[in-house]
């Protein structure tokens, strides 16, 4: 499976905001965005003037990036949103939040998106106490999330929660139980919980094309 491995600070910093991709050091000094708020590369200084097409590109990039996705993962989500009843950029949105890799990094028990795809690919979570090592696993309304209790001592996933605990920016569509390991869906998120700065309309006018 292809994978990138080049500086996910780049992603940030070419689109201009903080994408939260290095868990704590985005909330740190060291975040390159604060440091150096340019694109990359030696041309990073020039200004762009972009087309409609453009400015189109730049947040399907963005969105593809802020969730960890590949360009075919992507376009698989938007096509099921497409097919979906109700409004295609609010269904694209709740697909991806919906992601198994996703709530695991919301309910706290990941740092980052990337860290939480790692730790349930390597079998650490069940959902209803039934084990599930797919990121993509899409849950639902009243589903529990756990960690296995053989990966309740991970210093990964301790070291998460304790960040949560000291930020306390858990989602409102989330309940955490984080002295069992344990969190649950409440409800889909409406979007006003989806709180990054996303224009999903663009990304449907991309796609439309």
């Amino acid at each position: 499976m292809a994978r990138y491995r080049e500086s996910v600070c780049r992603f940030c910093r070419r689109e201009g905001l903080k994408l939260y991709l290095k868990g704590d050091r985005c909330y740190s000094d060291k975040c390159a965005v604060d440091r150096r708020n340019k694109p990359p590369g030696q041309h990073g200084d020039k200004r762009v003037k972009h087309s409609d097409y453009g400015i189109q590109l730049r947040e399907k990039q963005k969105v593809k990036r802020i969730y960890g996705l590949l360009e075919s993962q992507f376009s698989l989500s938007f096509e099921k949103a497409e097919r979906s009843k109700g409004v295609t950029g609010y269904n694209l949105l709740l697909n991806l939040e919906r992601r198994l890799d996703n709530v695991v990094y919301r309910l706290g028990f990941a740092l980052s998106r990337n860290q939480a795809r790692e730790l349930v690919r390597h079998g650490h979570f069940t959902v209803n106490g039934r084990k599930v090592n797919i990121p993509s696993y899409e849950l639902s309304a009243g589903d529990v999330i756990e960690v296995r209790p053989k990966s309740r001592d991970s210093a990964a996933i301790k070291g998460a929660l304790e960040s949560l605990a000291r930020r306390g920016n858990l989602a409102r569509w989330l309940e955490m139980d984080a002295a069992n390991f344990k969190g649950v869906i409440k409800e889909f998120p409406a979007r006003e919980d989806i709180t990054m700065p996303i224009e999903e309309q663009l990304i449907v006018e991309l796609y439309s094309k």
